[in-house]
């Protein structure tokens, strides 16, 4: 394979970039560095210029939230007829991402596409709006499923491939190729008992928008409060709706038991992780759930939601991590997701126990393992060839389900 194009609607600069934006950039580094070309198309924001090469990606930049689409195509098109940002562009293959709406590439890009999505957007569509919300979920959930009816699929998890299943995709089109995860920063330990504060701490690790739900996490650390003296909760990210949540904390009357970080680089965000007792992902919904995987690095095991699905894969409930909850969000889950963080902080053995299972886990994700697997996936793909299923690499067994001293 000569060349790759990623095309995606942010890059991890962008100020509203997450998890899904850093899988699509790691395994271009990680295409890159097989001798790859690999070019990324993707939107301008401020700040950003309009070109330039990052860990081995040439990255391209026009277009806002929505005009990133059509300008990307135009861009392409030109750049095969020798013009335009794109000039001289010939991909092998293609990854269109689909958050939410994908880019319709195969329509111009001349190469295989494999159609990327983290997870799909029932949930979150009301946000943009009733009409917009109404059209997003139409375009997600009926038309790209038929204009992608003979391409490959490329998913996160497997309750993704399922939920791709259930809209009419074929599964032997699907391959799963899960998040890797960074080694730790230069100068940061892995967290311990050593490093954990010496108050009760819960973290938060996440893009502060509304379906990630933070608010249930306010809601716990409120409760608890009577019964676990002294309990701080950390939220490490940023985001458009950090100004809602300062205002939720007071209104609950714990604003002097919470702490705003916003955007912070990775050493500080791994010593906010080392700091945490117990790791809290109230979200929505999650293709995967990366910062499950960052904390399990520092043995902090995450309580979550089973009805976020992806949380299903990157947690093992009740071995690295605690699910609460039905398979659906109802009212009812925020109190047993409390009761879930005070058992936690609670119990120093079992929370050391899930910890340090997590983190023998989390020794099993690497970049280089899921860039190695989308280039399989593609190498494939532009053979003709579909793949489905779990791709990974093959580890020694590791018993998980047992104690530490058995």
């Amino acid at each position: 394979m000569r060349e790759v194009l990623l095309l995606c609607w942010r890059d991890t600069g962008h100020p509203q970039g997450g998890g899904s934006e850093r899988y699509l950039e790691q395994v271009g580094a990680q295409l890159a560095a097989r001798g790859i070309k690999v070019t990324l198309r993707t939107a301008k924001y401020s700040g950003a210029s309009r070109s330039e090469t990052v860990d081995g990606i040439e990255i391209s930049r026009a277009g806002g939230r929505y005009s990133v689409y059509p300008r990307a195509l135009a861009a392409i098109a030109a750049g095969r007829m020798g013009f335009g940002p794109l000039k001289g562009i010939r991909p092998d293959a293609v990854i269109d991402t689909q958050n939410g709406i994908p880019f319709f590439s195969r329509a111009v890009s001349g190469a295989p596409v494999t159609l990327l999505v983290h997870h799909c957007h029932r949930e979150q569509w009301p946000v943009a709006g009733k009409l917009v919300g109404k059209i997003g979920w139409w375009v997600e959930s009926w038309l790209s499923p038929r204009a992608h009816r003979a391409n490959q699929y490329l998913t996160v998890s497997l309750p993704s491939a399922d939920e791709l299943v259930d809209l009419g995709v074929d599964r032997e089109r699907i391959a799963v190729v899960r998040n890797g995860a960074d080694d730790l920063p230069v100068g940061i330990d892995a967290g311990g008992a050593h490093s954990r504060t010496e108050y009760p701490s819960v973290c938060v690790l996440s893009r502060l928008v509304p379906h990630k739900q933070i608010e249930d996490a306010l809601e716990s650390v409120a409760a608890l409060r009577a019964t676990v003296p002294k309990l701080h909760l950390d939220v490490v990210g940023g985001g458009w709706w950090e100004q809602n949540l300062r205002e939720r904390a007071h209104e609950l009357g714990i604003g002097d038991a919470v702490t705003f970080h916003g955007h912070v680089d990775e050493q500080r965000k791994h010593e906010l992780l080392g700091r945490a007792w117990v790791h809290v992902m109230p979200s929505r919904k999650e293709g995967w759930g990366l910062a499950v995987i960052e904390a399990a690095q520092h043995a902090v095991p995450t309580v979550g939601y089973r009805s976020s699905k992806g949380l299903t894969d990157s947690i093992v409930d009740g071995v690295t991590g605690i699910l609460v909850g039905g398979s659906e969000a109802g009212p009812g889950d925020v109190a047993e997701l409390t009761a879930a963080i005070s058992g936690l902080l609670l119990d120093a053995d079992a929370r050391t126990l899930l910890g340090e299972k997590a983190r023998v886990r989390a020794g099993e994700f690497s970049w280089k393992h899921t860039g190695k697997g989308v280039h399989d996936v593609l190498v494939e793909t532009a053979a003709g060839r579909h793949t489905s299923g779990l791709v990974a690499p093959i580890f020694p067994k590791r018993d998980l389900f047992v104690h530490a001293d058995g």
